[in-house]
């Protein structure tokens, strides 16, 4: 008897071929048979007219800390998501004494004690209290820079690059499945080109990637990009472009010259893929309006230097302008009326929440980059917002590139409890529908089979993990049961809080998170290594 037996669905396997109407057999955490099954089995679904497909992979998220208060990952299971891959930047570990107080005062609305101090103690710890989809993690550069520098804008010491070449191999060792970084954010952006080839070495020592928020999207995107290919080159490591875009009109149309670069440096033989989230705005802080030096020494340093009249008109001159150094986003957006802020700390601005910074500056009668300096020092954070600065154009052109995954670059919510507290981007809700539905069905970019080899086997294969991402009898049983028909996305900006329909049914390592459209409650999530790891236990004999 097996475990768990589908029915007569559309098997659409991930490898991008023609689909197939098949039976699917599940023992224990494993797919056994696919084919005509016989037989019976202790759960039998019946699927028919409806796809089944490998879980999809969110090849980056902020589910960090939403995962702490609620494994149920509901917007996310919801959509098909069974491995969330995290850590852009600043990782959950490597951790010392001054971080772990730091991210101890940092914390917002979710309030959690910091049991570890590993990146995989962290992600331990989320699997001991229970989460229903898988989890993975870089181990984040910017972090491994604070572990050893602090927040200081400096050049480490051939002794302290040592160090952090160091922690990156122990969290590699570990299972992280590679390093990265977000070179707009302080303190990631303080690192120069020669500290990151240092790092990436130490990552590819086990087989890890390289993801990277470039060092802009905009002004100098073509700059950023050769900077990125360099890395990749000097260091031999695989790269990955986290959420591909060009930011800011005047920059749209620099993404077909990004495009042809990937693809002359893909056909030279390097290994570079990227990844998207499926919207025109993006979802970030104030911080992305403000330029490094005045963030230095980290949150309470910049708080301060906002409280100096002479730093602050410094800032409202930079900010007005484009610049080659640092990266803009309210330049980039165009107008206050363009960055729309949805999460505040201070429960006396979450009234605020859903206001564009102009309507919030024209209520307090004062200059727009006068009030998001407010803002941060009366929320004490850096405040989340939305900028609208990409051209949907764009969006459907990267969604045509077969080298291209998916992600939600958000954390995965509820639409209940402290959650309702901040509005998300919608992609947190509606990024892997919103693919299925608008793009595959009603437009028709790219087959089904296609979107789902992208959504599962392609980051499968780009992080090197073990038996994930495919149906195939061998590999482990996450998989996804959706109406190709009727999957859609519902989240807007002004209403977020809405979960995507057309998902019916999810197992995750065997079990079943998702039955009929409903979370069953199940935590079956794992730890998933990348190949450092194997690599690892090997050398070690």
């Amino acid at each position: 008897m097996h475990d768990v037996l589908i029915r007569n669905g559309t098997i659409v396997d991930g490898s991008g071929g023609a689909p197939t109407v098949a039976d699917l057999a599940v023992d224990g955490d494993t797919i056994t048979a696919i084919g005509k099954v016989d037989g019976r089995a202790r759960l039998v679904i019946d699927a028919e007219g409806l796809a089944v497909s490998p879980g999809f992979i969110n090849m980056m998220c902020w589910a960090n800390e939403s995962l702490i208060h609620d494994g149920r990952s509901q917007s996310d299971i919801r959509q098909g998501v069974t491995l969330e891959i995290m850590g852009e930047g600043f990782s959950m570990g490597p951790l010392n004494d001054d971080l772990k107080d730091y991210m101890r005062e940092r914390q917002g609305d979710i309030r959690y004690d910091i049991e570890w101090t590993t990146l995989r103690g962290y992600l331990e710890f989320l699997v001991r209290r229970g989460v229903s989809p898988n989890v993975a993690s870089f181990v984040g550069a910017g972090g491994v820079r604070a572990n050893v520098l602090g927040f200081a804008d400096r050049r480490p010491a051939a002794e302290e690059l040592a160090r952090m070449q160091t922690l990156v191999r122990q969290a590699m060792a570990e299972g992280a499945v590679g390093l990265s970084a977000a070179l707009i954010y302080a303190p990631d952006s303080y690192a120069d080109t020669a500290e990151l080839i240092a790092l990436t070495r130490a990552a590819a020592e086990f087989d890890g990637l390289f993801a990277v928020h470039l060092r802009s999207e905009g002004e100098t995107f073509l700059e950023a990009l050769e900077e990125f290919l360099t890395i990749v080159r000097e260091s031999g490591i695989r790269g990955e472009i986290y959420h591909l875009k060009a930011s800011g009109q005047r920059n749209w149309p620099k993404l077909e010259q990004v495009i042809a670069r990937v693809e002359a440096a893909r056909a030279a033989g390097l290994p570079i893929t990227a990844d998207m989230y499926t919207y025109h705005a993006s979802a970030t802080g104030l911080d992305a309006m403000m330029p490094g030096w005045v963030q230095e020494g980290g949150h309470k340093a910049w708080v301060e230097r906002l409280r100096d009249p002479a730093v602050r008109e410094r800032l409202k001159k930079e900010i007005a302008l484009p610049s080659a150094d640092w990266e803009n986003s309210y330049h980039e957006a165009g107008d206050a009326s363009k960055v729309l802020c949805v999460s505040f700390r201070n429960d006396a601005l979450k009234p605020l929440t859903g206001k564009s910074l102009a309507e919030i500056a024209a209520l307090r009668g004062a200059d727009p980059v006068e009030t998001a300096m407010d803002l941060v020092i009366e929320d004490d954070s850096r405040v989340g917002c939305v900028y609208f600065t990409m051209s949907e154009d764009n969006v459907r052109r990267e969604i045509e590139l077969p080298w291209v995954s998916f992600c939600s670059d958000s954390a995965s919510v509820a639409p209940e409890g402290l959650f309702l507290r901040s509005n998300p981007h919608p992609r947190a809700y509606g990024s892997f529908a919103r693919l299925l539905g608008k793009y595959v069905r009603d437009e028709g970019l790219i087959p089904l089979a296609e979107a789902v080899r992208r959504l599962s086997a392609l980051p499968a294969d780009n992080l090197k993990l073990d038996r994930r991402g495919r149906l195939r009898p061998g590999f482990y049983a996450d998989v996804v049961i959706f109406d190709p028909a009727t999957i859609q996305d519902h989240a807007t900006f002004d209403r977020p809080h809405q979960y995507a329909t057309g998902v019916r049914d999810v197992l995750v390592n065997g079990v079943a998170v998702l039955r009929d459209g409903e979370h069953t409650g199940a935590t079956p999530g794992r730890v998933v290594d990348g190949p450092g790891r194997r690599i690892a236990a090997d050398k070690r004999g």
